[in-house]
């Protein structure tokens, strides 16, 4: 027993190192001895390791120093990860070392997408991150552009423009998915009337972010100096009356010549074709040679009544011009002139209004509208110089012109001076 005792004094003693010495890579270690010893690795030493920022402790925290010679447990200080970071759609990071401690990762967005929230994160020592709520959204709106100013002008007679264009294609600067294209105002291939009209495309993506462009769409309507109605006259405009290829007609009221042009068109050069047009009064010539001659100067512009009596005191005669005297206007609307011939050759003469016709010249009408000159009676001519109505009796003037009315050509000359305000 005293031998076992002094080998345990000897080979055991407390102040010999026992276990080997303890080296914390990454860290340090505190120890303490039984008996405050000056080497720190003597039989029952007891040490805490103590693991650097940024590194954790692996195995046992503390250990102890055997009989074995062998530390009761194993350490090691390895360096802190954090968990893998979440890819942000339609974006990533980069990180300057993976997920160790301090490494610092930096976020990024595809082209069109904007970052929202956390430039960075850094790992830190707690194995968290000290950012990381970030994701990439589309704030930046689709790309759109428009046709040019679109300027058209009217064809010859019309008043609007077919304009057409080409649809104008949008893109997404992020996915380039466009949901909508939604015109405002009139698709290509429209009818434009004349003037300035606005449109607009507006584009829409999946994110709702919006752009809109705009163009305009002149239509031209190539016009004339407006023409005025002549004097004693009316005239009658297709289409607007003033614009390019537009044509005006002319007609003179009864008793009045047209003197220049008939119908005029508005030119390419926004000038008139033809001459001015005017409306003069009638000039009867009662010095031609023949009754044929005289009637020719009505052709197409007045109708002819001829009352043929055999002297002035006819009471028919009388009774008829009476009549006639107190319904002049209706006369006129309708365009009659009233020949007279009065009395029996030689001593017979004829009268147009206050101009007197030679008696041969009376003679000749009597004997071309086979009127005889020993009764009274009269004739209704159309200005074809066709014999309408001939009569063997006075009749009202209200008589002659419900005859006259009937006639295809006095329906449109109604018309015509409905629309000028010509009545009695």
């Amino acid at each position: 027993l005293l031998w076992l005792c002094y080998l345990i004094f000897v080979h055991i003693s407390p102040c010999v190192p026992w276990c080997a010495a303890v080296k914390v890579k990454h860290g340090h270690v505190s120890c303490q001895t039984p008996r405050g010893e000056r080497n720190k690795n003597v039989l029952g030493t007891r040490c805490k390791i103590h693991c650097k920022t940024g590194y954790e402790m692996h195995g046992s925290s503390e250990i102890l120093c055997m009989a074995s010679k062998q530390w009761s447990g194993n350490y090691a200080c390895r360096e802190v990860r954090c968990p893998k970071l979440a890819m942000p759609s339609n974006g990533g990071y980069k990180c300057s070392d993976g997920s160790y401690f301090n490494s610092r990762c930096q976020f990024f967005c595809s082209p069109g997408y904007t970052l929202r929230g956390d430039l960075s994160a850094s790992c830190q020592s707690s194995r968290t991150w000290s950012g990381g709520n970030s994701m990439c959204v589309d704030v930046d709106p689709p790309v759109i552009k428009c046709p040019n100013i679109k300027e058209k002008t009217a064809e010859p007679g019309k008043l609007t423009a077919k304009v057409t264009w080409d649809t104008p294609e949008g893109k997404d600067t992020a996915d380039g998915i466009l949901t909508d294209v939604i015109l405002k105002g009139k698709p290509s291939g429209s009818h434009f009337p004349e003037g300035n009209h606005k449109l607009s495309y507006t584009v829409s993506d999946r994110a709702e972010n919006k752009a809109t462009c705009r163009f305009n769409v002149r239509v031209r309507v190539r016009r004339c100096t407006p023409l005025s109605v002549p004097d004693n006259g009316c005239m009658k405009c297709d289409s607007a009356g003033d614009n390019y290829g537009a044509t005006c007609e002319f007609r003179c009221l009864g008793g009045y010549e047209l003197r220049g042009s008939a119908a005029r068109v508005c030119q390419f050069n926004m000038e008139w074709s033809g001459l001015e047009t005017s409306c003069a009064p009638m000039n009867i010539n009662v010095g031609v040679r023949s009754a044929a001659a005289l009637l020719d100067q009505f052709y197409e512009k007045r109708r002819i009544l001829i009352i043929s009596a055999p002297s002035a005191a006819n009471h028919y005669y009388r009774f008829q011009m009476t009549n006639l005297q107190h319904a002049q206007c209706g006369l006129d609307l309708r365009h009659v002139t009233v020949i007279e011939l009065v009395g029996v050759y030689p001593a017979q003469i004829g009268r147009i209004s206050h101009r007197l016709i030679p008696p041969g010249l009376a003679l000749q009408l009597r004997l071309l509208l086979q009127l005889s000159q020993n009764s009274f009676n009269m004739v209704l001519l159309d200005k074809q110089g066709v014999d309408k109505q001939r009569y063997t009796f006075p009749i009202t003037a209200a008589e002659i012109f419900t005859t006259i009315d009937t006639f295809p050509l006095r329906t449109e000359e109604a018309t015509l001076q409905k629309e000028a305000g010509q009545s009695c």
